[in-house]
This record gives structure tokens, sequence and C-alpha cells, in this order.
């Protein structure tokens, strides 16, 4: 059995990278075949260093804040109505729901500003 996954293993690596050298070989045919500049393509394909937005790391505190939140709240309830486990994944995705929602509040008052 460990033979038969090690050799599946190898075969879906090989074909998912297959696959890929193969969508790109398509799309610059596509763009070879448009007549685009050469320019455009450059920086099409150019990568741009990572700059992490103030509202992205906002709202990533807030949601991980609310989630805290939301296990604690759940184990609380568990243990003191013994209420079953299906109780932590709902109130986890009922606070990240609104945590959310805050950030919503938050982000659309400071683009008004």
């Amino acid at each position: 059995m460990p033979e038969i996954v090690g050799i599946f293993f190898f075969i879906s690596v090989v074909a998912i990278w297959g696959a890929v050298i193969l969508s790109r070989h398509k799309e610059r045919m596509t763009i070879i075949e448009k007549g685009v500049n050469p320019e455009d393509i450059k920086a099409m394909y150019e990568r741009r260093s990572w700059q992490a937005s103030p509202l992205s790391s906002l709202k990533w505190g807030i949601i991980f804040i609310f989630i805290g939140v939301a296990v604690l709240v759940s184990i609380w309830l568990r243990e003191t109505y013994f209420l079953n486990d299906g109780v932590i994944p709902g109130m986890i995705a009922l606070f990240g729901g609104a945590g959310l929602i805050v950030f919503y509040f938050i982000a659309n008052k400071k683009a008004q500003d």
C-alpha cells in the first residue's frame, strides 16, 4: 500500500507541474498571437514586492481577536451548560463574522475621512 501512495503522489505532482507549464505556454502563445508589446509582457510578469496594507492588518487582527473570544466563550458555555462540542465551530463562525462586520464599519468610516 505505501508503494501505491508514493507512486500516486509522484504522478500527481508531475501532472500538476505539466499542467502549469502547458497553461503558461498557451498563455504566452496567445499573447504573441495578439501582438502585445514586449515591454507590456515584461511588466505583466514582473513580480512586485508585497506590501501589507494597514487596513488588512487591522482586519486580520480583529478577526483573530474575535475568534479567540469565540473559543473562550464556547468553552465556557460547554463547561457551564454541558453543551456538545458543536458549539465551538458555530461560535467561531458567529464571532468571525461579527469581526468582519466591525472591520467593515471601521474601514468605511476611515474611507470617508
